[in-house]
């Protein structure tokens, strides 16, 4: 079969690449694509942009595509799901009611506490003033987030009250666009943070191993927000006993509640928790699609071949499928960011040592890159995503950290510390 995949980064590199494992797989065309999904074997790169919705049906019938994988949120908010199977086409990922989910945290939240899924306690807000009186009222630290799709961006965790209306004031002014009509303040959660991502069908809903991934920027979870610069799977601290807790406590719920609203969710539906010290959780947010960089630990240690988990979730009969089956082992992944980044980076970087360090055996996933004269050249923040296997998690962050010592590109930066609670033995 022929599939598309649509984004351009380090997630859709591992789902590409996951994907051609298997023999069912003929070709692979990813809209549009980065430097590493150019130069695959079986698979292409069409120059559309993610929601040239149009474009991607005309060239998907014209071409005999039999499946769409979309891996960014916005395409999914904006409604490529409605429109491709409008078209006649199997789509991977919600329906654009369902990818609200993400697309607006007021409305996740409303549906939590629907569900009855543990969750901060929040309020909701459209003018600038009831929200800084309600954080005078309740203190700090406490968090302020834009409402809709911000990039990772929309987030502030708050220390003091002027930082609480610094932020309010940023986001009604404007400063992430339409995502900003709305303020979502909520309690402050304390521990640690672990990504669940599940698949689902709309009926049944079946987690992956869980991940932890780490936001910031600097050395011992420091500085500003990113997108991710490193992740592990599994993450020891999502003890199977938990797992059976997210499964009914949060999983089963937000598909029931979903269901019950009529909105017939298929793809991911992705949580990510907090875990308290004392081993309770609670849901921090939802989001409709894999994640990045968790799907590039994740996928490393997937048994069942990829391709059939999302069949079975877009055919609905993910019930009928034997249990996930997983290798032996762990993944860790660390992330090659450009210099300056979060901030403003220079593009155009000739990255070398990529062919020295999959030979030093790990797995290089492409995110901010692109061909150039046939030269792999840097094209955004987030370059590279170096990741190893391993016997335990020691091991596979060991050789994460072998293989990116080879790789080179003028302002490279990178965490040296990725796991380190697993180091450590905080978990």
């Amino acid at each position: 079969m022929k599939v598309l995949v649509v984004g351009n980064g380090g997630r859709e590199h591992a789902l590409v690449w996951k994907l051609l494992q298997s023999k069912q797989i003929e070709q692979i065309v990813c809209v549009p694509g980065n430097g590493g999904t150019a130069i695959m074997e079986r698979c292409q790169n069409l120059p559309l942009a993610v929601d040239d919705f149009e474009g991607m049906s005309q060239y998907a019938l014209k071409n005999g595509i039999s499946l769409v994988v979309v891996g960014p949120e916005v395409p999914l908010a904006k409604g490529i799901t409605d429109y491709l199977q409008a078209k006649g086409l199997m789509v991977f990922g919600p329906v654009k009611a369902g990818a609200q989910i993400e697309a607006s945290k007021a409305w996740a939240k409303a549906l939590m506490q629907e569900a009855k899924i543990p969750t901060a306690q929040f309020a909701v807000f459209t003018e600038a003033v009831a929200a800084k009186s309600y954080v005078k009222a309740r203190g700090t630290p406490i968090v302020v987030k834009a409402d809709g799709l911000a990039a990772g961006k929309g987030v502030t965790v708050a220390e003091t009250v002027e930082q609480a209306q610094s932020a309010i004031d940023a986001i009604f002014q404007g400063q992430f666009g339409s995502a900003g009509q709305f303020v979502v303040i909520e309690e402050c959660l304390i521990g640690q943070e672990v990504s669940v991502l599940a698949l689902t069908d709309g009926l049944t809903i079946r987690p992956l191993l869980p991940a932890q991934d780490h936001k910031r920027i600097g050395e011992g979870d420091t500085g500003e927000n990113t997108g991710g610069m490193g992740a592990y799977s599994p993450a020891p601290i999502a003890t199977p006993e938990l797992m059976a807790r997210v499964q009914t406590e949060v999983l089963d719920k937000a598909i029931a509640t979903l269901r019950a609203k009529g909105i017939d969710y298929r793809g991911v539906l992705y949580a990510g928790l907090m875990i308290a010290p004392d081993g309770n959780f609670k849901v921090l947010e939802f989001n409709c699609r894999f994640g990045d960089p968790e799907t590039q630990v994740i996928l490393p240690l997937l048994a069942t071949p990829l391709e059939e988990l999302i069949l079975a979730c877009v055919q609905q009969r993910l019930g009928e499928l034997p249990p996930i089956a997983w290798k032996e082992g762990a993944s860790a992944t660390v992330v090659a960011a450009s210099g300056g980044y979060p901030g403003e980076y220079e593009k155009g970087q000739v990255i070398t040592g990529i062919p020295e360090a999959e030979a030093a055996g790990v797995t290089v996933f492409h995110a901010g890159t692109k061909l150039n004269q046939q030269q792999v050249v840097t094209d955004g923040g987030r370059v590279l995503n170096v990741t190893g296997v391993g016997e335990n998690l020691e091991q596979a962050i060991a050789q994460a950290y072998a293989g990116i010592k080879h790789i080179q590109f003028e302002g490279i930066y990178y965490r040296k510390d990725i796991g380190y609670r697993v180091a450590n033995g905080k978990q």
